[in-house]
């Protein structure tokens, strides 16, 4: 599993962690009951605190991605698609806001933002 940690972002590196292992289960890479490296692993692989890694997990398992079996380790949960299609709603979502931020930065109305993506959803 590879985990790109990106020390100078304002994201602290549990969220980055438990973004990438989201992002992996909602394409396919990680499958149901693919075994997660332990939390002691993980933090030796990318040099951080073991205390970083368990919260990602503990986030994971809160949102139900993972299960955590004492004593086995973490897998990935069974796919429940209501909430693969709520995480994949929320990254469309925040693609969209950037995408209006980065509009009105440039000096475009809302009006003309909104005639681009009329545009755009033609295509």
């Amino acid at each position: 599993m590879k985990i790109i940690i990106n020390h100078s972002s304002m994201v602290p590196i549990y969220e980055q962690i438990t973004d990438q292992i989201k992002t992996m289960i909602l394409d396919g890479t990680l499958k149901e009951n693919d075994n997660l490296p332990s939390v002691r692993t993980l933090s030796r692989e990318l040099k951080i605190s073991a205390l970083t890694v368990k919260k990602a997990y503990d986030n994971l398992e809160q949102e139900g991605f993972t299960v955590t079996i004492h004593g086995k380790g973490t897998y990935i949960a069974a796919a429940n698609q209501e909430r693969m299609l709520e995480e994949q709603k929320k990254e469309v979502e925040a693609a969209l806001e950037l995408a209006i931020e980065k509009g009105r930065r440039c000096g475009l109305r809302d009006s003309e933002i909104e005639e681009l993506f009329h545009l755009i959803l033609e295509d």
